[in-house]
């Protein structure tokens, strides 16, 4: 055989060894993916066809302490038809029936819908869309049309739910109660009580389901039925109230739209347990509307001004170093430190005058004179007395973004502290709160010196059944003594009662009130930006108290007006007689002490006369003009009330007892 033969034969040989050996390990990794990875392939392939997806549960309601709904889940279903599903018989026997119900509930034609869901069987789509995002009553109607009926395997029925949260009173303390909010990530936050007690009752426990990809992307349960039912969240029951809301959130937007401030916020406390009644956040938007921004008076902490005062004073008279018939020299209105000067609203000031004077008038030499006489050379000792009394801690709050306080201390070394850190602080620069925690102060003052913590949340609920009821928190047994707590009490009662008090015009001889008028000047570092923080903190009535409530306003127009008397007083008095007007808060008689009784039946007689004439003309005469007017604006038809005068109605345009219409006008005589 020829040397080139052999090569030939050799080469024949090599290929067809390296065949055979392929051949043995095709073979050989065919039985292996048969029986040995077999169950691993096959899971994948399930895997790629057949997914589990979470059914998200319905988050628990959110109702007020009057069992209001606040916030509810609401289920939303899109229904989708299956065209290949159904077999050709089922198909023609149940395609016109269908699309004639279809027509009915939809409006469009009974021929046209058949042409298209001939089509989408033409084209094997096995997702088409019959309704999108409808409710519950509406989905039992649609499955229940011909073909549907038959369900997912014979009819070819295909059920989407999904959940949407809604807020039955719009977006009246939407902040409070909280909200869904979705960033461009994806990444969803519950700002408010949503969030807040969101995790541990409101989520629920998900459930599950099989779905099938159908292709494109697309995926179709495989059955009506759940693998693992969704368990909805507990219903949770706020301390909130409707009415005191209501009433918070409409007398805030006057106010700011009349001022045209950028933004405010209202809250109103229950004096003993510190149960939040109302709270009302809202910022502007660009088109010049008001609504729920931020959350300002739990999340927006700034100086406080002239409410400080207060706190300056309560750590004087504690450690004795002043008393309210002390005279201070206010010095024609302007005091000097370090080449600062503070000066009084007053131009020339209040000349020599009583500590309780230099607050009743808010001298902020006056009191600054006092705090300097009496902490300068230990400014420590100041400022301890302000921890004692809980001032330098947060509040602790479930809902999230509440700063810490910020007081400075001269024994921690930053830009805080300076020469003429003391004596700012005493009126109320250099130190900041948030409403809320300025509030809290205010309550426990009201509350005899028992400082609680502000309490959101009443009691968690499955269906009538109590899962967790919430009490009162004590902060701080005593924030000082007795003696300290009446000297406040009779300070913020004179502010109000007082015929030169910053807040005298808020007196009313039906009931009284007690607090204090802040004006704080904001961004003063830069006299372009100069604006101002009008504020007013207080409770009522002013002896026995059942609420605590703050106001604050940021920005308001200059030019119509910045003191806190002017812009944040007025809501505050509008809370607390409408309150009074539209909500009994009568405490049994023998509860109140000798001095209350009669102003409770002042209350009782005022109420009264608000529930009793709800469309018929009431007697006003003898009535202080603004309680004419909120009882008349309160009631169940709209009138237009007209002012001749002010003071004490003399007269009436519309005689007693008589039917009052919708629009018309009713005109008050007074002097």
């Amino acid at each position: 055989m020829a040397e080139n033969d052999k090569n030939i034969l050799n080469r024949l040989y090599f290929i067809a060894g390296c065949m055979f050996i392929f051949a043995v390990a095709v073979v050989f990794k065919l039985l292996t993916i048969q029986f040995i990875q077999g169950d691993k392939y096959k899971a994948l392939a399930t895997k790629r066809v057949v997914k589990n997806v979470v059914i998200p549960a319905n988050r628990g309601n959110v109702y007020s302490v009057n069992g209001n709904l606040l916030a509810t889940s609401i289920p939303k279903y899109d229904i989708r038809f299956d065209a290949i599903t159904p077999s050709a018989k089922t198909f023609e026997k149940y395609v016109r029936p269908l699309c004639d119900s279809l027509s009915k509930y939809t409006g469009k034609s009974a021929s046209q819908l058949e042409k298209r869901l001939r089509r989408a069987r033409a084209n094997k789509n096995r997702y088409y869309l019959l309704a999108r995002n409808i409710g519950y009553s509406d989905y039992i109607r649609l499955r229940n049309f011909p073909m549907l009926e038959l369900g997912a395997y014979k009819g070819g029925l295909i059920v989407e739910q999904t959940t949407k949260r809604e807020h039955p009173m719009g977006g009246i303390a939407e902040r409070t109660i909280g909200y869904e909010r979705i960033d461009e990530k994806g990444n969803v936050t519950r700002p408010g009580i949503d969030g807040a007690f969101g995790i541990r009752y409101l989520r629920g426990v998900d459930g599950q389901r099989k779905k099938q990809q159908i292709g494109k992307g697309q995926w179709k349960p495989l059955s009506d039925a759940n693998e693992i039912e969704p368990k909805d969240g507990y219903d949770v029951y706020t301390t909130i109230d409707v009415n005191i809301q209501d009433i918070a959130h409409h007398a805030l937007l006057e106010q700011l739209e009349k001022y045209k401030a950028d933004h405010g916020c209202v809250v109103v406390m229950e004096t003993k347990t510190g149960e939040i009644r109302a709270i009302s956040n809202l910022g502007r938007n660009l088109n010049g509307q008001y609504y729920e921004r931020l959350n300002y008076a739990v999340g927006e902490s700034h100086e406080s001004g002239s409410t400080f005062k207060l706190m300056a004073l309560a750590a004087a008279f504690e450690d004795k170093v002043a008393d309210t018939s002390d005279v201070v020299d206010t010095e024609k209105g302007v005091l000097t430190f370090y080449g600062k000067k503070v000066r009084d609203s007053k131009h020339g000031g209040y000349g020599k005058i009583t500590v309780s004077k230099a607050f009743e008038v808010s001298s902020n030499t006056g009191i600054v004179k006092v705090i300097d006489r009496a902490y300068s050379k230990n400014p420590e000792k100041f400022v301890d007395r302000l921890y004692s009394m809980s001032l330098n801690k947060n509040l602790d709050l479930p809902i999230i973004g509440e700063p810490e306080p910020i007081i400075p201390d001269p024994r921690i070394k930053n830009k805080r502290w300076s020469g003429i850190a003391l004596q700012w602080m005493a009126y109320g620069y250099g130190v900041s709160f948030t409403p809320l925690q300025t509030l809290t102060f205010y309550n426990a003052v009201a509350n005899n010196g028992v400082m609680v913590k502000p309490r959101f949340l009443k009691e968690v609920k499955e269906f009538d059944k109590v899962v967790e009821s919430f009490e009162s928190k004590v902060v701080n047994e005593r924030i000082c003594s007795k003696e300290t707590v009446g000297k406040l009490q009779t300070l913020l009662k004179d502010v109000v009662e007082k015929e030169h008090g910053t807040g005298h015009r808020l007196y009313s001889e039906n009931f009284s009130m007690a607090g204090k008028t802040g004006t704080c000047q904001k961004d003063y570092k830069n006299k372009e930006k100069l604006n101002y923080i009008s504020s007013f903190a207080g409770y009522f009535p002013a002896e026995n108290p059942k609420y605590s409530c703050i106001v604050v306003i940021h920005e308001p127009d200059k030019g119509v007006g910045y003191y806190g008397a002017d812009v944040s007083g007025p809501v505050f008095k509008s809370v607390a007689q409408k309150i009074f007007t539209d909500t009994p808060i009568i405490d049994e008689v023998e509860s109140l002490g000798v001095e209350s009784v009669a102003v409770e039946k002042d209350y009782e007689a005022f109420y009264k006369t608000a529930q009793t004439y709800k469309t018929i003309m009431p007697d006003v005469v003898g009535m202080p003009v603004m309680d004419a007017v909120v009882l008349l604006e309160n009631m169940q038809v709209d009138v237009k009330v007209e002012l001749d005068g002010s003071g004490i109605v003399k007269g009436q345009s519309v005689h007693k007892d008589t039917k009052l219409k919708n629009s018309q006008t009713v005109v008050l005589k007074a002097s």
